[in-house]
Protein backbone atom coordinates (compact mmCIF):
# COMPACT_ATOMS: atom_id res chain seq x y z
CA UNK A 1 0.00 0.00 0.00
CA UNK A 2 2.73 2.84 1.42
CA UNK A 3 6.65 2.51 1.81
CA UNK A 4 6.90 2.53 5.63
CA UNK A 5 9.24 5.36 6.42
CA UNK A 6 11.59 5.06 9.49
CA UNK A 7 11.36 7.38 12.31
CA UNK A 8 12.71 6.63 15.07
CA UNK A 9 11.41 10.16 16.63
CA UNK A 10 7.71 8.96 15.62
CA UNK A 11 6.66 6.03 13.58
CA UNK A 12 3.06 7.83 13.29
CA UNK A 13 4.56 10.77 11.90
CA UNK A 14 6.97 8.97 9.57
CA UNK A 15 3.33 6.90 8.11
CA UNK A 16 1.82 10.14 7.59
CA UNK A 17 4.99 11.57 5.86
CA UNK A 18 4.15 8.51 3.61
CA UNK A 19 0.37 9.38 3.18
CA UNK A 20 1.95 13.03 2.16
CA UNK A 21 4.17 11.71 -0.69
CA UNK A 22 1.72 9.30 -2.38
CA UNK A 23 -0.90 12.39 -2.58
CA UNK A 24 -1.16 13.59 -6.02
CA UNK A 25 -0.81 17.27 -4.23
CA UNK A 26 1.29 19.27 -2.20
CA UNK A 27 1.83 19.85 0.98
CA UNK A 28 -0.23 22.25 1.22
CA UNK A 29 -3.06 21.34 -0.28
CA UNK A 30 -3.25 18.39 1.66
CA UNK A 31 -2.89 20.79 4.63
CA UNK A 32 -6.02 22.31 2.96
CA UNK A 33 -8.17 19.40 2.05
CA UNK A 34 -7.62 17.94 5.87
CA UNK A 35 -8.84 21.82 7.50
CA UNK A 36 -5.64 22.02 9.06
CA UNK A 37 -3.51 25.17 8.77
CA UNK A 38 0.02 24.43 6.78
CA UNK A 39 1.96 25.90 9.31
CA UNK A 40 0.48 23.65 12.03
CA UNK A 41 0.65 20.54 9.37
CA UNK A 42 4.56 21.19 9.50
CA UNK A 43 4.99 21.74 12.89
CA UNK A 44 3.05 18.14 13.72
CA UNK A 45 5.27 16.38 10.65
CA UNK A 46 8.53 18.00 12.56
CA UNK A 47 7.55 16.75 16.12
CA UNK A 48 6.86 19.89 17.71
CA UNK A 49 3.07 19.54 17.99
CA UNK A 50 0.39 16.56 18.44
CA UNK A 51 -1.93 15.55 15.93
CA UNK A 52 -5.37 16.03 17.07
CA UNK A 53 -7.97 12.78 17.15
CA UNK A 54 -9.63 15.04 14.45
CA UNK A 55 -6.87 15.85 12.32
CA UNK A 56 -6.00 11.95 12.09
CA UNK A 57 -9.63 10.50 11.49
CA UNK A 58 -9.11 13.43 8.23
CA UNK A 59 -5.48 12.69 7.13
CA UNK A 60 -6.51 8.69 7.11
CA UNK A 61 -10.08 9.71 4.84
CA UNK A 62 -7.79 12.09 2.73
CA UNK A 63 -5.15 9.66 2.32
CA UNK A 64 -7.45 6.51 1.68
CA UNK A 65 -5.88 5.16 4.96
CA UNK A 66 -7.06 4.32 8.53
CA UNK A 67 -6.22 5.42 11.71
CA UNK A 68 -5.27 2.03 13.04
CA UNK A 69 -2.42 2.13 10.19
CA UNK A 70 -1.25 5.40 11.21
CA UNK A 71 -1.15 4.65 14.72
CA UNK A 72 -0.19 0.90 14.87
CA UNK A 73 0.77 0.23 11.60
CA UNK A 74 -1.10 -1.89 10.17
CA UNK A 75 -5.24 -1.77 9.34
CA UNK A 76 -5.91 -5.14 11.80
CA UNK A 77 -3.51 -4.35 14.58
CA UNK A 78 -5.23 -5.40 17.74
CA UNK A 79 -6.22 -2.06 19.43
CA UNK A 80 -8.89 -0.27 21.37
CA UNK A 81 -11.68 -1.05 19.12
CA UNK A 82 -13.00 -3.79 17.16
CA UNK A 83 -12.12 -3.99 13.44
CA UNK A 84 -14.44 -3.91 11.16
CA UNK A 85 -15.70 -7.18 9.45
CA UNK A 86 -14.43 -7.43 5.98
CA UNK A 87 -17.88 -6.79 4.51
CA UNK A 88 -18.10 -4.07 6.16
CA UNK A 89 -14.64 -2.48 5.02
CA UNK A 90 -14.95 0.26 2.51
CA UNK A 91 -12.65 -1.28 -1.37
CA UNK A 92 -9.41 0.69 -1.50
CA UNK A 93 -7.48 1.44 -4.45
CA UNK A 94 -3.93 2.61 -4.51
CA UNK A 95 -4.22 5.16 -7.13
CA UNK A 96 -4.56 8.14 -5.19
CA UNK A 97 -6.02 9.91 -7.97
CA UNK A 98 -8.94 7.83 -8.64
CA UNK A 99 -9.19 7.09 -4.26
CA UNK A 100 -9.72 10.58 -4.50
CA UNK A 101 -12.42 10.99 -7.13
CA UNK A 102 -14.32 7.77 -5.47
CA UNK A 103 -13.61 9.44 -1.50
CA UNK A 104 -15.39 13.08 -3.60
CA UNK A 105 -18.30 10.83 -4.67
CA UNK A 106 -18.79 9.09 -1.82
CA UNK A 107 -18.70 12.49 0.58
CA UNK A 108 -21.29 14.01 -1.67
CA UNK A 109 -23.45 10.83 -1.74
CA UNK A 110 -23.17 10.25 2.30
CA UNK A 111 -24.37 14.06 2.68
CA UNK A 112 -27.15 13.65 0.59
CA UNK A 113 -28.31 10.63 2.16
CA UNK A 114 -28.03 11.77 5.38
CA UNK A 115 -29.73 14.79 5.11
CA UNK A 116 -32.45 14.52 2.36
CA UNK A 117 -33.16 10.38 2.59
CA UNK A 118 -31.92 7.25 0.50
CA UNK A 119 -35.19 7.34 -1.35
CA UNK A 120 -34.78 11.23 -2.44
CA UNK A 121 -31.42 11.11 -3.31
CA UNK A 122 -30.87 10.52 -7.52
CA UNK A 123 -27.52 9.51 -8.95
CA UNK A 124 -28.02 13.35 -11.12
CA UNK A 125 -27.81 14.83 -7.11
CA UNK A 126 -24.93 13.25 -6.49
CA UNK A 127 -23.37 14.12 -10.12
CA UNK A 128 -24.48 17.96 -9.39
CA UNK A 129 -22.60 18.07 -6.25
CA UNK A 130 -19.45 16.59 -7.40
CA UNK A 131 -19.69 18.25 -10.98
CA UNK A 132 -19.20 15.30 -12.83
CA UNK A 133 -21.49 13.63 -14.88
CA UNK A 134 -23.88 11.10 -14.04
CA UNK A 135 -21.83 8.82 -16.23
CA UNK A 136 -18.78 8.79 -13.88
CA UNK A 137 -20.81 8.42 -10.75
CA UNK A 138 -22.27 4.95 -12.45
CA UNK A 139 -18.37 3.78 -12.51
CA UNK A 140 -18.24 4.07 -8.92
CA UNK A 141 -21.51 2.93 -7.98
CA UNK A 142 -23.02 1.11 -10.94
CA UNK A 143 -26.64 1.85 -8.63
CA UNK A 144 -28.27 3.25 -6.39
CA UNK A 145 -28.20 0.56 -3.99
CA UNK A 146 -24.91 0.53 -4.32
CA UNK A 147 -24.61 4.35 -2.85
CA UNK A 148 -26.49 3.47 0.62
CA UNK A 149 -24.27 0.39 0.88
CA UNK A 150 -21.25 2.53 0.39
CA UNK A 151 -22.94 5.10 2.85
CA UNK A 152 -23.15 2.39 5.39
CA UNK A 153 -19.56 1.05 4.99
CA UNK A 154 -18.12 5.08 5.24
CA UNK A 155 -20.10 5.49 8.04
CA UNK A 156 -18.34 1.94 9.88
CA UNK A 157 -15.11 3.33 8.77
CA UNK A 158 -15.67 6.68 9.75
CA UNK A 159 -16.46 5.47 13.29
CA UNK A 160 -14.08 2.81 13.76
CA UNK A 161 -10.97 5.55 12.48
CA UNK A 162 -12.51 8.30 15.17
CA UNK A 163 -12.12 5.75 18.26
CA UNK A 164 -9.41 4.64 17.60
CA UNK A 165 -8.11 8.17 17.44
CA UNK A 166 -10.06 9.62 20.53
CA UNK A 167 -9.46 6.35 22.59
CA UNK A 168 -6.13 4.67 21.81
CA UNK A 169 -4.26 7.19 24.74
CA UNK A 170 -6.51 6.28 27.15
CA UNK A 171 -5.79 2.85 29.21
CA UNK A 172 -8.29 3.53 31.63
CA UNK A 173 -11.32 1.38 30.89
CA UNK A 174 -14.30 3.32 32.62
CA UNK A 175 -12.84 6.89 30.99
CA UNK A 176 -12.91 4.92 27.58
CA UNK A 177 -16.69 3.38 28.16
CA UNK A 178 -17.79 7.08 28.72
CA UNK A 179 -16.10 8.33 25.89
CA UNK A 180 -17.13 5.57 23.48
CA UNK A 181 -21.12 6.66 24.87
CA UNK A 182 -19.83 10.22 24.06
CA UNK A 183 -18.65 9.33 20.61
CA UNK A 184 -21.94 7.95 19.90
CA UNK A 185 -24.63 10.96 21.07
CA UNK A 186 -26.21 12.40 17.83
CA UNK A 187 -24.55 15.85 18.87
CA UNK A 188 -25.54 18.35 15.57
CA UNK A 189 -23.15 17.38 12.77
CA UNK A 190 -21.19 14.58 11.50
CA UNK A 191 -22.44 12.21 14.39
CA UNK A 192 -26.25 13.26 13.74
CA UNK A 193 -25.74 12.65 10.05
CA UNK A 194 -23.98 9.42 10.94
CA UNK A 195 -27.09 8.14 12.98
CA UNK A 196 -29.36 9.38 10.14
CA UNK A 197 -27.23 6.66 8.00
CA UNK A 198 -28.41 4.00 10.41
CA UNK A 199 -31.44 4.62 10.79
CA UNK A 200 -32.18 4.25 6.56
CA UNK A 201 -29.60 1.15 6.84
CA UNK A 202 -32.23 -0.43 9.84
CA UNK A 203 -35.30 0.42 7.90
CA UNK A 204 -33.63 -1.02 4.45
CA UNK A 205 -32.81 -4.35 6.14
CA UNK A 206 -36.12 -4.94 7.09
CA UNK A 207 -37.15 -5.55 3.48
CA UNK A 208 -33.67 -6.18 2.33
CA UNK A 209 -31.55 -9.58 3.22
CA UNK A 210 -28.47 -8.37 1.33
CA UNK A 211 -28.27 -5.34 3.42
CA UNK A 212 -29.23 -6.96 6.60
CA UNK A 213 -26.44 -9.03 6.59
CA UNK A 214 -23.91 -6.17 6.21
CA UNK A 215 -26.05 -4.21 8.85
CA UNK A 216 -25.70 -7.24 11.28
CA UNK A 217 -21.64 -7.30 10.80
CA UNK A 218 -21.38 -3.54 10.80
CA UNK A 219 -23.37 -3.41 14.04
CA UNK A 220 -21.31 -6.43 15.11
CA UNK A 221 -18.21 -4.32 15.60
CA UNK A 222 -19.32 -1.69 17.73
CA UNK A 223 -20.72 -4.57 19.64
CA UNK A 224 -17.18 -5.75 20.02
CA UNK A 225 -16.06 -2.40 21.00
CA UNK A 226 -18.25 -2.06 24.10
CA UNK A 227 -17.97 -5.25 25.32
CA UNK A 228 -13.96 -5.44 24.95
CA UNK A 229 -14.02 -2.50 26.74
CA UNK A 230 -15.76 -3.92 29.53
CA UNK A 231 -14.17 -7.08 29.88
CA UNK A 232 -10.74 -4.90 29.91
CA UNK A 233 -12.02 -2.91 33.03
CA UNK A 234 -13.28 -6.16 34.48
CA UNK A 235 -9.53 -6.58 34.25
CA UNK A 236 -8.43 -3.59 35.86
CA UNK A 237 -11.62 -4.30 38.83
CA UNK A 238 -13.27 -0.89 37.70
CA UNK A 239 -16.31 -2.96 36.66
CA UNK A 240 -18.40 -5.57 37.96
CA UNK A 241 -16.89 -8.85 37.48
CA UNK A 242 -19.23 -11.67 38.62
CA UNK A 243 -21.47 -11.09 35.23
CA UNK A 244 -19.99 -11.55 31.61
CA UNK A 245 -19.45 -8.94 29.47
CA UNK A 246 -21.81 -9.72 26.62
CA UNK A 247 -24.85 -9.45 29.47
CA UNK A 248 -23.55 -5.97 30.14
CA UNK A 249 -23.09 -5.31 26.74
CA UNK A 250 -26.47 -5.91 25.26
CA UNK A 251 -28.91 -3.20 27.54
CA UNK A 252 -26.02 -0.85 27.31
CA UNK A 253 -26.10 -0.56 23.05
CA UNK A 254 -29.91 -1.38 23.25
CA UNK A 255 -30.28 1.88 25.65
CA UNK A 256 -28.27 3.66 23.16
CA UNK A 257 -29.83 2.50 20.07
CA UNK A 258 -33.43 3.74 21.74
CA UNK A 259 -32.50 7.10 22.87
CA UNK A 260 -30.26 7.87 20.06
CA UNK A 261 -33.69 7.17 17.67
CA UNK A 262 -36.10 9.12 20.50
CA UNK A 263 -33.78 12.07 20.05
CA UNK A 264 -33.30 12.18 16.56
CA UNK A 265 -37.01 12.00 16.11
CA UNK A 266 -37.37 14.88 18.27
CA UNK A 267 -39.53 12.98 20.94
CA UNK A 268 -40.41 15.92 23.48
CA UNK A 269 -37.97 15.78 26.38
CA UNK A 270 -35.33 13.67 24.71
CA UNK A 271 -32.12 15.69 24.20
CA UNK A 272 -28.34 14.80 23.29
CA UNK A 273 -27.79 16.14 27.21
CA UNK A 274 -30.40 13.82 28.38
CA UNK A 275 -29.42 11.15 26.63
CA UNK A 276 -25.93 10.98 27.63
CA UNK A 277 -27.25 11.56 31.53
CA UNK A 278 -29.45 8.40 31.06
CA UNK A 279 -26.08 6.34 29.71
CA UNK A 280 -23.72 7.96 32.52
CA UNK A 281 -26.36 6.93 34.95
CA UNK A 282 -26.90 3.57 33.81
CA UNK A 283 -23.13 2.55 33.19
CA UNK A 284 -22.55 3.74 36.90
CA UNK A 285 -25.28 1.40 38.68
CA UNK A 286 -24.93 -1.49 36.56
CA UNK A 287 -21.64 -1.65 35.35
CA UNK A 288 -18.70 -0.16 37.59
CA UNK A 289 -17.48 -1.70 40.36
CA UNK A 290 -18.41 -0.41 43.52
Amino acid sequence: MFRVVEDMESPLRGRVKDVLRAHPGSQRAFAEQIGLDATKLSKSLAGTRRFTPAELTRIAEVGNVTVNWLINGSDEADTVAAAPQRSAVLARTTDAREAGRHQQILDAAWHLIAEHGYHAVRISDVAKACGVSAATIHYHFPGRDDLLTEALRHSVRQAFDRQVAELHSIDDAHERLLRLVELQLPKPGLLRLEWSIWLQVWNESARNPEMGVLHSDSYTRWHDTIARTIREGQQQGVFVSDTDPEELTVPLTALIDGLGIQVLSARPGRSVERMRQVLHDHVERQIVRH
